[in-house]
């Protein structure tokens, strides 16, 4: 009988302190997982602009992309610094965000900036940078990210080519493509540029380009002017590349019966009818995931990745109703079997270095 009493009573005592155990563990656990929320802190993102945002689309998916991961992770500030027009003052203002101390990433897009990032990174060992749509490899301080936009370029390059060769009202015979651009650069010179006339080229090699240069991002005037004696001399559709400037060009299109091709984003909105095409850099994505993997401790600093269309991160707008609308079908079938080349790999263009 004492036996039997002694065992029940031993029973409750290890139900007890198996209780106990599991409380204490679960305690712990809340503990430490309270502890890791404390240790990871407030993570706070200074987003350089080398320019304004308003009327850059890619700035504009630059500071989206950002706002969406501190949308969703409550640790993750985000501070915009315009850097305005003045490339000549932005290592100035890039060093005195890293000089506060105050931000775990300085984050920003253009392809001059990898080298201004690893100029000041030289005076700021603990600071870290994300560059999109620029190229630096070995620096372990900064993480680039380049797209392809000699395949960019193409896609453009080639409606563009099929249009000046079109029956499309406003087309001339003149086989003469225009583009006009704020200021030269590396990525322009060497990926955007040739890989624009190879589009042309693909459709006809006898198509001339127009090449013309604002000397600025935003003087809406200048580059009208540019696209009206553009338009006088032959050209029948455009490619802008000039920021703000971007408008002037597609007003005189508007008023002349013209044509407009559209970098980094869907904007047909802007001007049905007139513009006509837009290729496509799905940069909101890569800054989500880039700029949530740098607050996981995840993104591999001193790494370079170059992305294209096989990869998805270059495309073209082919599927919005105001491009089914404005361009014959003739016209878009051709451009989404080439398109589809692309998607799936079965063409790549090489990016040369820059």
């Amino acid at each position: 009988m004492s036996y039997k009493r002694a065992g029940k009573k031993g029973t409750i005592i290890i139900l007890v302190l198996i209780i106990f155990s599991f409380n204490a563990f679960s305690t712990f656990a809340a503990g430490q997982k309270e502890a890791a929320k404390r240790k990871q802190g407030p993570f706070d993102v200074a987003i350089f602009v080398p320019g304004v945002v308003a009327g850059s689309p890619l700035y504009e998916q630059l500071v989206s992309g950002a706002k969406k991961v501190a949308g969703e992770l409550s640790n993750v500030t985000i501070k915009v610094v315009e850097g305005g027009f003045n490339q000549a003052e932005w290592q100035e203002k890039v060093t005195s965000l890293a000089a506060t101390g105050q931000y775990e990433l300085i984050l920003t897009s253009n392809p001059a900036m990898p080298f201004i990032c690893a100029e000041v990174a030289k005076s700021f060992p603990n600071q870290k940078f994300l560059n999109v749509d620029g190229y630096l490899a070995g620096n372990p301080q900064i993480h680039t990210v380049l797209y392809n936009q000699v395949e960019e370029g193409y896609f453009v390059g080639y409606l563009a080519g099929l249009i000046t060769k079109s029956n499309m009202p406003g087309a001339t015979p003149e086989l003469k493509v225009g583009m006009i651009v704020g200021q030269q650069y590396p990525a322009l010179d060497k990926m955007i540029r040739p890989g624009f006339e190879k589009g042309l080229h693909a459709v006809d090699p006898n198509i001339s380009l127009d090449f013309r240069v604002v000397g600025n991002w935003y003087d809406a005037n200048k580059a009208s002017e540019l696209a009206n004696s553009m338009f006088d001399a032959g050209v029948d559709v455009i490619l802008p590349i000039a920021g703000g400037a971007n408008q002037g060009a597609i007003k005189a299109a508007k008023e002349r019966g013209k044509y407009i091709v559209y970098f980094d984003s869907n904007e047909y909105k802007l001007s049905p009818g007139v513009i006509v095409g837009c290729s496509i850099l799905k940069q909101e994505q890569v800054v989500y995931e880039r700029l949530k993997a740098a607050v996981q401790g995840k993104l591999k600093y001193g790494e370079a990745e170059i992305l294209g269309a096989k990869e998805g991160y270059v495309d073209f707008a082919d599927s919005d109703p105001l491009y089914v609308k404005s361009v014959p079908k003739e016209i878009r079938d051709k451009v989404s079997a080439m398109i589809e080349k692309f998607r799936k790999g079965q063409i790549v263009l090489e990016v040369p270095e820059l």
